[in-house]
């Protein structure tokens, strides 16, 4: 039997799927990158070869992530610009402090650090309770944090508000999987979908109601239950792939009995 040929996309496919994600026209991104609509439609249809500074330029207006934009620069027949270091690496010793102070800088409450896919990269000793009673096979690396947040043998088996908390973060992930082109989202997206929770209703929806500021986690934990709420970090301006796609999520307490709880020894 013959190999099978695989089809490599252009740089014109490439742009072309950015450009449809984004939404964006030829004119309209034209005009962004300060060229003509035709320059534009020549460089999708390969009738016409961009310089390197070009790749750059229309990647940037199109806000495409640092990883695919190695992707376009080599479809282009360029060399990768941006370098994909180790967390570990030696050259990434700031970042790593930063990481560090913040996660113990936030303690009593947990705090965790997540890659593109939200694979943990790095956890605060209070995150330890999200890994309390769970099956070891949720705890083989790469442990992902949105598996573990839904997952019925994990904390999806503890929220009390599953319906609404699972809502949330399905359309999170599916968001962030269409805006990056990243697969590992979309399949992520399809396993969390297939989890089944019996007895839970998940059809029913929250009506925010004059009270709600934001949508609480609300864990079982024993005889108590606590209230939690998330924020996200990102770093400004970053010129490595890995520091690019690193997450900072950080876990408050929606309530002063659940603030009480973290701080009790």
């Amino acid at each position: 039997m013959g190999a099978v040929a695989v089809h490599e996309e252009t740089f014109g496919e490439l742009l072309r799927s950015w450009r449809q994600r984004r939404r964006v026209s030829q004119l309209d991104l034209a005009i962004e990158a300060d060229v003509s609509a035709r320059h534009v439609s020549f460089l999708e249809t390969g009738r016409a070869r961009p310089s390197r500074e070009m790749v750059m330029k229309l990647a940037e207006e199109l806000e495409v992530p640092l990883r695919e934009r190695n992707r376009l620069l080599v479809a282009a027949g360029f060399a990768p610009v941006y370098p994909e270091r180790e967390v570990r690496a030696p050259e990434m010793g700031v970042v790593r402090q930063a990481l560090d102070r913040i996660l113990a800088g936030h303690e009593p409450y947990p705090a965790v650090v997540v890659d593109a896919a939200w694979n943990l990269v790095a956890a605060n000793g209070a995150a330890g309770m999200f890994m309390e009673g769970v099956p070891g096979e949720l705890l083989r690396e790469p442990v992902n944090v949105m598996r573990l947040s839904l997952h019925p043998q994990a904390m999806g088996g503890r929220l009390l508000n599953l319906a609404e908390v699972r809502a949330h973060l399905l359309h999170q992930l599916r968001r962030q999987g269409e805006t990056s082109g990243d697969r590992r989202l979309a399949e992520l997206y399809e396993e969390l979908s297939s989890y089944v929770y019996p007895g839970v209703d998940l059809n029913v929806a929250h009506v925010p109601g004059p009270a709600d500021i934001l949508i609480p986690l609300r864990i079982a934990a024993g005889d108590r239950v606590l209230s939690m709420f998330t924020t996200i970090a990102t770093f400004g301006t970053p010129l490595d792939v890995t520091v690019s796609e690193l997450a900072i999520e950080t876990f408050w307490p929606a309530d002063e009995e659940t603030a009480a709880a973290f701080r009790r020894p």
